[in-house]
């Protein structure tokens, strides 16, 4: 599963340095940036159980930055 972040991590040092965080402190989880997106996006995934956003909003919180979920938004097209 898939959790994507709005973040304000704004720095390649600072983005290498959560994702270190990240992986070590919730084992079996993967996560990486695209600091070029105007949000400033945070990837977390885990193959078998959900991502603990709360978690993840919290650790990155604890290194003093502010993260949201990215809520999904599905765009209906009509033919």
């Amino acid at each position: 599963m898939v959790e994507v972040f709005k973040t304000d991590v704004v720095s390649a040092a600072s983005a290498r340095q959560m994702v270190s965080v990240i992986v070590r402190e919730l084992p079996g989880t993967r996560a990486n940036f695209d600091l070029e997106d105007c949000d400033r996006i945070l990837r977390v995934c885990r193959e078998e159980h959900p991502v603990d956003a709360a978690a993840v909003i919290a650790l990155l919180r604890q290194y003093g930055h502010h993260a949201q979920v990215l809520e999904d938004i599905i765009q209906s097209i009509t033919i």
